[in-house]
């Protein structure tokens, strides 16, 4: 018994010492195989008894560390959300103990400059909940059955407060902006929801935005979403901020000319974290984007859009995804060199669908990890397509009906993409003895420096290819991007 307590011990101690790559995020990253090498190992229990054999012990083993996977991998998960949300964050109901009960009319602004709870109900036109309170203070707006029509300002409108909540009771709230946005001041209030800082919206109602000239839901800080049910229709991005996007739960219908959600800043940052939820997208442009990272731990998803997912790195660990694109289904794009240009797929269940022309279904501008899950792809042109180099660690990848036991390449360059120097871009037109189909280690859009390993630089599509981001500081002592306090409101 001491000597399994002390393996378990051991192998707890190798997986906690594991250093990610990525955007700084710990997670089962590219450790397929290390985790394989530690479950295979045939080098423990030699002592047991002489009627014990090898290969139950190599069994016994491996159930052991499978089991001591999943509680670091569950302590990992709780981590994060203490880490990611607090208490109030993830409270899907409000204490109405001392709130101020306030009923909206037309052509009237509510000014709320003092922290508390306040309940809004009623229905008006032209009129605006402004925000304006101390930089300290924390603000929670419980939406009980409101009805707002603008024709050009937003309904809620957060200048100044630390925290703002949105929070709605078991009940519909609707909030339009009709017309063109104006502006105040220098600020371009380009949403029905408009807040300048930390956004939190919750509860167990339904909150239905429509935006007929801009976005549903802007915040210029960190959006975070816990609970609630939300039906958007919106002209620009429905969900956007500047910092950070993090979704423990809640239902989204949405129905946009751009995207889902979109998150990025003038720094070149910009991530969103997926944990849970229901979403059904139609996005004219992306189901979801960020400019940094884009990591999905969780949830339903049914993406309809020019591109599902996109980011520098896209990160899968679990869910359930399905994205019909009429581009690339999942693009990693570098918009930042904070962290690597890639895709990594750990867990989930993927199906991923792109029409005729130029799309791939799994793009990368620099590699693509597929460590485990199962990755069904119906691509008429291009499975997957990267820059830089491909590892299929682990899981189940299906391509048009047929499971494949390696990740294919595109076609290198030229004819229908664009390359150089007729059907094969760069090489003179002359095609590889292998040019059969989907090839390894090809390049679209022609090549430009050294290409012998791939790892020059192509254009496609407007954006650049390139290999690894360098990784900054913190990226490479793995230190998590996101900040919070389960005990701070």
């Amino acid at each position: 018994m001491m000597k399994k307590m002390n393996m378990i011990s051991a192998v707890l101690a190798v997986i906690l010492a594991i250093t990610m790559t990525g955007c700084g995020i710990n997670q089962n990253a590219r450790t397929t195989a290390d985790h394989s090498a530690v479950t295979s190992s045939d080098s423990v229990n030699t002592e047991n008894s002489a009627d014990s054999s090898e290969a139950a012990s190599a069994k016994q083993e491996a159930n052991d560390t499978v089991e001591v996977m999943e509680l670091s991998q569950k302590a990992e998960s709780a981590e994060q959300d203490s880490e990611l949300f607090t208490k109030r964050d993830l409270s899907q109901t409000a204490d109405l103990s001392e709130a101020q009960r306030i009923t909206v009319s037309d052509s009237k602004t509510v000014d709320i400059t003092d922290e508390g709870v306040y309940v809004i109900s009623g229905t008006a036109k032209n009129c605006t909940i402004r925000v304006n309170a101390d930089e300290a203070a924390k603000i929670q707006l419980v939406l009980d059955g409101v009805s707002i029509t603008n024709d050009d300002f937003p309904a809620v409108y957060v200048i100044s407060a630390d925290k703002v909540f949105i929070t709605t009771t078991n009940s519909e709230n609707t909030l339009t902006v009709s017309g063109q946005f104006t502006a105040d001041g220098d600020t371009n209030t380009d949403a029905v929801i408009f807040s300048k800082d930390d956004l939190v919206l919750n509860g167990t109602g339904t909150l239905n935005i429509t935006s007929n000239y801009g976005n549903g839901v802007t915040c210029k800080d960190d959006m975070k979403i816990t609970g609630g049910t939300y039906n958007l229709t919106t002209a620009l991005d429905s969900f956007e901020a500047n910092d950070s996007i993090s979704v423990y739960d809640g239902t989204f219908s949405i129905k946009t000319d751009k995207d889902g959600f979109h998150c990025e800043n003038d720094e070149a940052e910009g991530t969103i974290t997926i944990l849970g939820g229901t979403y059904t997208i139609s996005g004219g442009s992306d189901g979801m984007q960020a400019c940094a990272l884009l990591q999905i731990d969780g949830g339903t998803m049914d993406i309809t859009a020019s591109e599902g997912l996109e980011a520098t790195y896209v990160l899968i660990n679990d869910g359930n995804i399905t994205i019909s694109a009429s581009d690339d289904g999942i693009n990693a794009s570098t918009s930042t060199n904070a962290c690597e240009t890639a895709v990594e797929i750990n867990g989930g269940n993927l199906n991923v669908a792109v029409g005729q022309g130029d799309t791939d279904a799994i793009d990368s501008n620099g590699s693509i990890y597929v460590n485990g899950g199962t990755i069904n792809i119906t691509a008429q042109m291009s499975s997957f397509d990267y820059d830089v180099k491909a590892e299929f660690n682990g899981g189940t990848i299906i391509i048009n009906g047929q499971e494949v036991s390696e990740i294919p390449q595109s076609m290198m360059g030229g004819g229908m993409h664009g390359g150089m120097g007729g059907m094969f871009g760069g090489m003179n037109g002359e095609a590889p003895d292998h040019a059969q189909g989907e090839m390894p280690g090809g390049r679209r859009g022609g090549f430009s420096g050294d290409t012998e390993n791939g790892t020059g630089s192509g254009m496609r599509g407007g954006k650049q290819g390139g290999g690894r981001g360098n990784m900054n500081d913190q990226q490479n002592n793995g230190e998590m991007p996101f900040f919070g306090n389960e005990n701070t409101l």
